[in-house]
Parts: structure tokens; sequence; C-alpha cells
């Protein structure tokens, strides 16, 4: 049976999960990842400054997530241990210095990509979704401009101001292959995880939006059931969620996979220690959404790659 072209849009830990859940099932899917390029903060935005280089955390943990080795612990080798020493070091990883001084050596990021993934024998593809430098920038309700994913991200103004728009600065081209693996795709899955900045920044490059209305793949959104009460001011609500996504795409989102899981009194006291807020489920304003709805929590919180492995099987067909 030939396998399905399936590629992951996205960033950060989300695009990571989306990526764990297909690779259980590498029999059936050809597997590729369009990764955002936009992240400012952390280790990533001090090698951006430093280095002159991409950044390269989201794509790292991309790379870590189709490793035919085992995930958690590549995660905790390349990503979770921070060196704590003074001087330039201190409080990066393993992986992000893999990238950011392989690049800045071989002056070609593609090939610090590519030897990462080689090194940990991944089985995918993994593209940046733009090889230039930008960033994001956003609108916010009270008209006010906000630069760059880290203050976006974790924000100092009024909670109540609303993101209005998002859009990145320069404007940047897409990638080729990025855009080619779109082309190619049966199936466009938008990943879970923080809305403008990891998910909507990956569509943001010149060419993207093109590439996914030419495309041919039904488009999947994993819209999880979280949304972090500290980070982006964004929507709470899932028809706002959905209604917002689909402003910077061509065309309507085929699945809405949506985590119906309720929470007991351990896991509220979990999201609470986490920051988390539920997404609002408003079914009278999804009557024309097509929402594929089920349990895919994890008992220590967030999404479990393997429930949501089991429901890619199902419909990714």
């Amino acid at each position: 049976m030939k396998k399905k072209k399936v590629v992951v849009i996205g960033g950060g830990n989300g695009s990571a999960i989306a990526l764990v859940a297909l690779k259980q099932h590498i029999n059936l899917f050809d597997i590729s990842a369009v990764i955002a390029m936009s992240d400012s903060g952390g280790s990533s935005g001090r090698l951006r400054k430093e280095l002159g280089v991409l950044p390269p955390g989201d794509i790292m943990r991309a790379i870590l997530a189709l490793s035919k080795y085992d995930y958690p612990l590549l995660k905790t080798i390349f990503n979770r241990n921070r060196f704590s020493v003074s001087g330039k070091l201190n409080k990066h990883n393993l992986g992000n210095l893999f990238l950011g001084l392989g690049t800045q050596y071989g002056k070609d990021f593609l090939k610090s990509v590519q030897a990462l993934a080689e090194s940990v024998e991944a089985v995918g593809k993994i593209f940046p979704v733009t090889l230039l430098q930008s960033d994001l920038v956003a609108q916010l309700s009270n008209n006010k401009i906000i630069k760059t994913e880290a203050v976006i991200d974790e924000p100092k103004y009024d909670r109540s101001l609303r993101i209005k728009k998002v859009w990145l600065e320069p404007r940047v081209k897409a990638y080729k292959e990025a855009i080619k693996s779109i082309l190619e795709a049966d199936y466009i899955v938008l990943s879970p995880g923080s809305l403008y900045t990891s998910v909507i920044a990956a569509l943001l490059p010149i060419g993207i939006f093109e590439a996914i209305k030419k495309s041919k793949a039904k488009m999947v959104y994993v819209a999880g059931n979280a949304y972090r009460t500290r980070g982006e001011t964004g929507p709470t609500v899932m028809s706002e969620t959905v209604s917002e996504l689909e402003s910077y795409l061509p065309r309507k989102i085929d699945w809405v996979l949506y985590d119906n899981h309720k929470l007991d009194k351990k896991e509220k006291n979990i999201y609470k220690d986490k920051k988390w807020g539920l997404i609002k489920f408003d079914f009278k304003n999804l009557s024309d959404v097509n929402i594929i709805s089920f349990d895919f929590s994890r008992t220590d919180g967030g999404l479990c790659a393997i429930k949501l492995g089991k429901k890619f099987k199902q419909i990714l067909k």
C-alpha cells in the first residue's frame, strides 16, 4: 500500500507532538514538517543575536520527534538539560548549540539540520519554513504594535488587549522545499500549540498561502483543549480559534481535532500549576465545522501522542 504524504505545519512542542503521533505509523505515512522560524526568546533568541543564525529550537525539537529513538530521552539530552555555567554557554542546550555552532562554522543552516537529523536517524523530512531572518509582529485591539515572538508569547501588556492580527517583518519568502512538501501532500496537519507564535507564524512566509491554495490535500487542525493563561492574548473559545486560524488560510479546514477530556480534581490542579486554561467548546457556533471530538489527553497534562496517532491512523487514509 502506498504511503500517504503528511506534512505538519507549526512550531514548538505542538509540532513535535503531532510528529511523534504520526511516527508511530511510519509504515502508513511519509512524514515531513514545515517549522516556524520566528522564535526570538530564550536560547534560540540569544543564538540569533550572537551568531546571526536562524532560531534552532523549534526545528531541533521536530528533528528529535522524528528520530527512530526514544523521543523523551532525546528531549532530555538535547533540549531540557541546560548548561549552568558562567559565560556564553549558560542556559543553552546541546541541540541548539549543535545547530547554531554548526551553522556558524559550516555557513549552512540546512546542512546542520541534515546532520542532526542523520545523527538521530530521523524518519521524515524537516524543513524550516524560511531561510531568511524575520520577526513576528502583532497589532493589539487598541492598535498598539508589539514586536518579536518572545514579547508576544510572554506579554507584559494589559492581558485584556487581544491580538488583532500578526505579520512578519520583514516579509520573507518561504523555503522552496517547504512549499514543495505542501504541494505534494495528501494531508496537511496544522499542529497544536500557541495559535499565533507557533501555527500562524509558520503560515506567514510568502508562498505558503499560495501552496495551500493550490494543494489538493485535506487540512486537519489539532486544536487540543488548552491555552496558556500567561501566553499570547488570543482566542479562548473554540469557534473563535478556528475562525482566526482560517483567516490566514486560503480555504476552510476540513477537520478539527478537539480533545474532549474532562478534568478531574487532580488534573485541574495540574492545569492551574502549569498556568493552562481550557478552551471553551461552543457547540452552537461550530455547526459548519467538521469536529472530531475524542479524548487524547495525558494523565499528567498535555496531549498524548499515542492517542493522537491512533486517530491519525483512522482518518488519514
